[in-house]
């Protein structure tokens, strides 16, 4: 490979690195389905690549290959996605999504569905960690909703989608959260509050918008059938909310939800003491794809970047930064712009984290807001994709009734997230704010 100068970096060096997206991108256009081909798979490709044109000894690129997957960031990474995994599976399991989704339909009058599908999937969301999770325990609902009181499908799925994106957003399970603070290196609770600050004004105008249509709705209320619930099952939800947000570790809190939600589910029958452990094995095994994604991708990219290509990364994304706040708008464009090629926000923001880590030290940025600004643009853009899985969820379960332009032209609240983001990384005030009410900036 040809030899470039260590400040300057080394282009080529980015080859296995596109190879890696442009696999996976490329599987999604043929294949017409941007989640077949398995993308620990993808990265895999991109390493043979790597020890193909990498000029080092193969022992070199080895060495250098099993340092990356197994950096400490990137383990811990892995171990909370495993938590995370059996936590959500166990509380599924002992009916609690099923609860939240029953409360909120119980609750709700039928003008301001909207708002309250908005509500549930933003609370199901954030308590779960999975955007894609909460479609798909909502989604068929809304749509029967919409059919059976006359509600606008658009509207109603338009709240659906921005509440489930949301939650994921702001949730501390979330696989965007957990990628996004350990590339920065900082605490999920910080950086929750620093996002918090950017969501909650997006969340509030939103809600405000659905209310008003509610109220001036003239839609003839209906019967919908109520469901029984237990309120207990809401219970761990709450508490790894309220466990994360005094600051108690994120393993810790994992653990304890898991046990608590077990013991519930045990109690009320949903299931042994045996199927529990198998529960939590189930959730280990569903955050396969994305432990061997997050290992393998940080082996490529300590390869990468030992060949140069992260620093030329870095020089080229320099050159168009004046500021600060300019530096945060490049993050934000950066993750971006990957999350379009691959359509995945989790991936992206593993694939764009150390270049992040890389600029906010070099230009003293906060790592809680970058680690906020990282996790809010993959999504944004997650969000509004045609071959995104939130998106393609929601029209499936349409069943052709809602076009994809009907469903973003309703999803008020990604763009109300994108112009307070853009207030808090342009806006001096914001940041006095911030630093006033949290002292943490």
């Amino acid at each position: 490979m040809t030899s470039f100068s260590k400040n300057t970096g080394n282009p080529f060096a980015l080859i296995p690195l596109l190879v890696f997206i442009f696999t996976f991108l490329g599987a999604g256009i043929v294949l017409d389905d941007f989640y077949a081909f398995p993308s620990p798979v993808a990265v895999f490709v991109g390493i043979i690549a790597a020890f193909l044109l990498y000029k080092t000894s193969t022992d070199d690129k080895v060495a250098t290959l099993i340092a990356g997957c197994g950096e400490s960031k990137i383990m811990t990474m892995c171990i909370i996605y495993l938590l995370a995994g059996a936590f959500a599976v166990v509380s599924k399991a002992m009916g609690g999504v099923d609860a939240v989704v029953s409360l909120g339909i119980n609750t709700i009058d039928v003008a301001y569905f909207p708002l309250g599908i908005f509500l549930i999937a933003a609370f199901l969301s954030t308590a779960t960690g999975t955007s894609v999770g909460a479609i798909v325990a909502i989604g068929p609902i809304a749509v029967s909703l919409a059919d059976k009181s006359g509600a606008s499908l658009p509207l109603i799925s338009g709240a659906l989608l921005g509440g489930s994106m949301l939650g994921d957003n702001l949730s501390m399970i979330s696989d965007t959260t957990i990628a996004a603070t350990q590339s920065l290196g900082c605490e999920l609770k910080d950086k929750f509050k620093i996002n918090l600050f950017i969501a909650f004004p997006a969340a509030i105008v939103t809600v405000l918008i659905f209310f008003y249509l509610g109220l001036n709705s003239e839609i003839v209320t209906v019967d919908i059938a109520k469901t029984d619930f237990s309120w207990i099952a809401i219970v761990p939800y709450l508490l790894v909310i309220i466990l994360a947000l005094i600051g108690v570790n994120v393993f810790s809190t994992l653990v304890i939800g898991t046990i608590l939600a077990g013991i519930i589910g045990y109690i009320g029958g949903s299931f042994t003491f045996m199927e529990f452990t198998q529960k939590i094995y189930e959730g280990f095994t569903g955050m396969t794809e994305i432990f061997l994604l997050s290992m393998l991708t940080g082996g490529l990219a300590a390869m990468v970047d030992k060949a140069g290509g992260i620093t030329y990364l870095l020089v080229q994304i320099k050159k168009r930064i004046k500021s600060q706040k300019s530096a945060q708008a490049g993050i934000g464009a950066l993750v971006g712009f990957a999350n379009l090629a691959i359509a995945n926000n989790t991936v992206s923001i593993v694939i764009t984290g150390p270049i992040a880590k890389e600029i906010n030290d070099e230009y003293q940025l906060s790592p809680k807001k970058t680690a906020a600004i990282l996790d809010i643009f993959s999504c944004i853009i997650q969000g509004i994709l045609p071959y995104g899985a939130q998106v393609l969820l929601i029209l499936s379960f349409a069943a052709g009734k809602l076009d994809f332009f009907d469903l973003i032209s309703n999803a008020w609240y990604h763009l109300f997230l994108l112009i307070f983001t853009m207030v808090a990384i342009y806006s001096s005030f914001w940041d006095r704010i911030v630093n006033r009410v949290f002292k943490i900036q």
